[in-house]
């Protein structure tokens, strides 16, 4: 399982900061939907060019102008960038189409996509599924929602989970088949960032087969 680390709500400075801090122990840097709205593609810029050989994901949460936007942030330096489950198909064809043309990855955030919905997206086999339990939830029904929506991703190779993971989910996220756990605030609102992800990472590493 890989460790994922969103930063959201702080300034580009910041978000560098809190990465030479947790990097040895961070497998993806998340460049969050906030960071990317504040400071637009500058962030994914600057966290590329300070961090040439991290993977980085940027959260546009894209639902329209897929192409544009895609391209925008794969040319800004992104590895992966993320559209939502409740865009249109058409929109995440472009997505599909866009990332085999610069080489790269994408994630479909599953927020609020019912079972019948998430069905019909399976089809994306490229793709990353991110199972997202909303963050005003405050991990609330995460157990139920990862076990629910597993099963309807049978097959699919790829999935991440975020929304109130913390060490103590990361077993569930492993009995689950979880690639990629993503965590926010119990790193970066951690008195001890650097510890906070370190943990994570034994935690995560005591997990493997």
């Amino acid at each position: 399982m890989k460790i994922q680390l969103a930063l959201d709500r702080i300034t580009v400075g910041e978000a560098i900061r809190i990465i030479e801090q947790t990097r040895e122990y961070i497998d993806i840097i998340e460049i969050g939907t906030s960071l990317i709205k504040d400071y637009g593609m500058s962030s994914i810029r600057r966290i590329r060019e300070a961090f040439p050989d991290a993977v980085i994901l940027a959260d546009i949460k894209t639902v329209d102008e897929a192409e544009y936007e895609f391209r925008a942030v794969y040319e800004a330096g992104a590895d992966i960038a993320t559209v939502m489950g409740a865009a249109a198909v058409s929109s995440i064809e472009i997505c599909d189409r866009v990332a085999k043309k610069y080489n790269k990855e994408y994630m479909i955030d599953l927020l609020e996509v019912d079972q019948e919905r998430l069905a019909k997206l399976t089809v994306f086999g490229n793709a990353i599924f991110e199972i997202h339990l909303p963050a005003d939830m405050q991990g609330i029904g995460l157990e139920k929602l990862v076990k629910e929506s597993r099963n309807a991703l049978a097959g699919v190779k790829k999935i991440a989970v975020a929304g109130g993971v913390s060490k103590s989910t990361l077993s569930l996220l492993k009995e689950c088949g979880v690639e990629i756990a993503i965590v926010g605030g119990s790193v970066t609102k951690a008195s001890d960032k650097a510890k906070a992800a370190q943990e994570l990472k034994e935690e995560q590493e005591n997990r493997q087969p």
